[in-house]
């Protein structure tokens, strides 16, 4: 036991010493470890405190959870199929253990005990924050259900745990099991940067051509410049019906989990999912967010029919006045052509300004002017060669956090981007600085080629960065309700508002420069880009609105295995789409924030466009007083970034702008106002 790396995790994780056959053996050991943490809480004789209470329920399973993370993202990053299976079999029983925490009627009246002390009525602000929480956690989860009920919600929540993580690997494997080899003839239209990356990829398999894949750097260059619809056609269908094929058919995961969490909102008490989901959330259940959902939508709607007739129009205006209708795959591709046409704007052309280590110095710069802190590289080892690792130092001059970022794609690791932890930073009492990591899937480099990125690509780093800040610059006394655990309709706004910065002159001029020569990206090609910004602007906002809405329709309204759910969500998503969607359209098979885990943001997508509200309107006062003023940026610290969950998330909005969010601030940023 002794030589099993996962049993003593430090802040140096040995993430080369961790073997599949180490994962059953050490997460075993440590439920065990952890339930004896359980049962002391309940054995406590005489007045309960916090320390001996809620303090112990604050650290309970600190061991296990920091294994159970480093595992679950190795699985997620560098996947075998060893590492799978061990993964698999222990994900269970994690579950199961707490889920039978937070079924514990003893544990329970416990923590009501306590609630009656003298000494919870003195509690700081945060900490009684934490015990309400706690409570309301607590009865929400099923404590007080009946002895039967507890057992049945106990297997649901394992079942989807095992469902959820099922659903992922599916989308992972179907995505990795897809390639296309193109032959030089059946490149036209495609940029330099795409054959370049296509061709090294071919040589990487020891193949001739160009290998094209469903990885985001690759299939989207396919759909934005590939002059042959019928190869467009081909990877849009493939990429929209990922994880339906035999042996990785997501499909009937869907139901069984969309039946399951309406079960246990049923059992809990609720109407339904995304009732039970939102009630801890800002926008407290399902109805507020339909209506938030309905009313985005109703607003752009004339933009976004205006603007998919122009596209329409535009097409004809290039192949004749009987040029057929737009299909899906033929949207991203006819829209880059008008972008063109109409702003004189190749997203191309800024690729050469955006060398990945220059954006990461001109964050970290931009960061330093903003909030007064401070990287420097780190040389703790990573899970993979291309990982690298970086110090964070706070205004003060504190040591705060350690972070690793992973940029590429690979096989064997998941799509998307994502910022997660293994360390929440211990601040009521001892200090230990956060532990963190930031996962992308970006334009790799090309031989002795940088890697060069796309705009789009720069916004998704200054977002995940967000989440990182909100992490790492984390100053609560109460370790569960620090960082980025906080309210999902509110964890987005301190990433969203990131992106902003991408968008100012004087923020590009920190790192937007030229790969070869040095020079800052053109005037006129930053002018050209400014006003292409709000290019299609509603028909970006109504994408998310479609993701949002089957997402709150499926949680709400939907029946599981009571009719034909592809065909339900591609009804709703339908409304939203540019172009008619095929009739074997299967986007939800793939889609990982809603079943990817037992969660995540199911009965949440919503929140994305509702931080964005929040981000826009908060961005608006850096833009009144210096996109870089210390001031602004350390009451934003100050408010937002170091709170955690340690107030209410409306009233930290205010404490920062001085009042409640104002929508109209979207619309204006989206160039739609008026």
């Amino acid at each position: 036991m002794t030589e099993n790396p996962l049993l003593d995790l430090g802040f140096e994780i040995p993430f080369d010493r961790i073997k599949p056959e180490h994962v059953e053996e050490a997460i075993v050991t440590l439920i065990a470890e952890a339930q004896q943490e359980f049962e002391a809480i309940l054995a406590v004789r005489g007045e309960r405190t916090y320390a001996n209470t809620l303090g112990a329920l604050d650290r309970l399973g600190e061991r296990l959870q920091r294994a159970f993370r480093v595992v679950a993202h190795l699985e997620s990053v560098r996947t075998t199929p060893e590492l799978r299976q061990a993964y698999n079999a222990i994900l269970p029983q994690v579950t199961a253990f707490y889920s039978k925490i937070q079924l514990s009627s003893e544990l329970y009246e416990a923590l009501k005990a306590y609630a009656s002390t003298p000494e919870a009525q003195r509690l700081s602000p945060t900490k009684r924050r934490f015990l309400q929480l706690t409570l309301d956690s607590f009865r929400r989860e099923g404590a007080e259900l009946p002895p039967e009920k507890k057992a049945r919600l106990e297997a649901i929540n394992t079942r989807l745990a095992e469902l959820t993580s099922k659903y992922s690997q599916n989308v992972l494997d179907s995505t990795a099991a897809f390639e296309l080899y193109l032959e030089e003839h059946q490149l036209s239209g495609l940029p330099h940067s795409a054959r370049q990356a296509a061709r090294q990829s071919a040589k990487a398999k020891g193949k001739e051509g160009w290998r094209f894949t469903l990885q985001a750097p690759s299939y989207l260059a396919l759909m934005t410049y590939l002059d042959d619809p019928d190869i467009r056609k081909q990877v849009y269908l493939a990429y929209n019906n990922r994880a339906t094929e035999e042996g990785r058919d997501n499909r009937p995961l869907i139901d069984e989990i969309l039946a399951l969490r309406q079960e246990k909102a049923k059992l809990l008490g609720y109407a339904h999912f995304a009732d039970l989901v939102l009630e801890e959330r800002m926008a407290k259940n399902g109805a507020t967010a339909v209506a938030f959902e309905r009313d985005l939508a109703e607003r752009y709607r004339p933009y976004f029919e205006r603007e998919n007739e122009e596209l329409q129009a535009f097409r004809r205006r290039l192949e004749g006045p009987h040029a057929p209708a737009l299909e899906p795959w033929d949207v991203a591709y006819y829209a880059e052509k008008q972008r063109r046409a109409v702003y004189d704007f190749d997203e191309e052309a800024l690729r050469p300004y955006f060398p990945l280590e220059r954006v990461l110095e001109g964050l970290f710069e931009l960061c330093g002017r903003v909030f007064g802190i401070r990287v420097e590289p780190a040389q703790a080892e990573g899970w993979h060669p291309e990982v690298k690792s970086y110090d964070l130092y706070d205004p003060q001059g504190r040591f705060t956090a350690r972070f690793y970022t992973d940029w590429f794609p690979r096989e064997d690791k998941r799509g998307g981007a994502w910022m997660n932890y293994f360390i929440t930073g211990e601040r009521d009492g001892v200090f230990e600085p956060h532990l963190a990591l930031i996962c992308g899937n970006l334009t790799p480099p090309v031989g002795d080629q940088p890697a060069l990125l796309t705009h789009r690509e720069v916004e998704t780093i200054f977002h995940e960065f967000g989440h990182l800040l909100h992490h790492a610059l984390s100053n609560v006394e109460v370790k569960s309700l620090a960082g980025t655990n906080v309210p999902w309709d509110f964890v987005e706004l301190p990433s969203q508002i990131m992106e902003n910065w991408c968008w100012e002159r004087a923020a590009l001029d920190l790192f937007a420069r030229h790969y070869q020569t040095g020079d800052p990206i053109p005037d006129e090609l930053f002018q050209r880009m400014q006003r292409a910004r709000t290019y299609r602007a509603a028909n970006n906002t109504m994408r998310q609105l479609a993701f949002g809405t089957v997402d709150l329709a499926m949680h709400i309204d939907y029946t599981p295995h009571n009719g034909d759910l592809m065909r339900y969500t591609r009804q709703i998503m339908a409304a939203f789409s540019p172009a008619p969607l095929p009739e074997d359209y299967a986007f939800i098979a793939s889609f990982s924030h809603l079943f990817g885990s037992p969660v995540g943001y199911a009965a949440g997508y919503y929140s994305y466009k509702w931080a964005e509200v929040l981000d826009a309107d908060a961005f608006s006062r850096f833009q009144a007083e210096g996109i870089f003023n210390p001031q602004t940026g350390r009451d934003f610290l100050e408010h937002i970034l170091s709170k955690g969950n340690s107030d209410d998330p409306a009233q930290l909005f205010r404490n920062f702008m001085g009042r409640d969010p104002n929508p109209e601030a979207l619309l204006r940023r989206t160039g739609l106002l008026d």
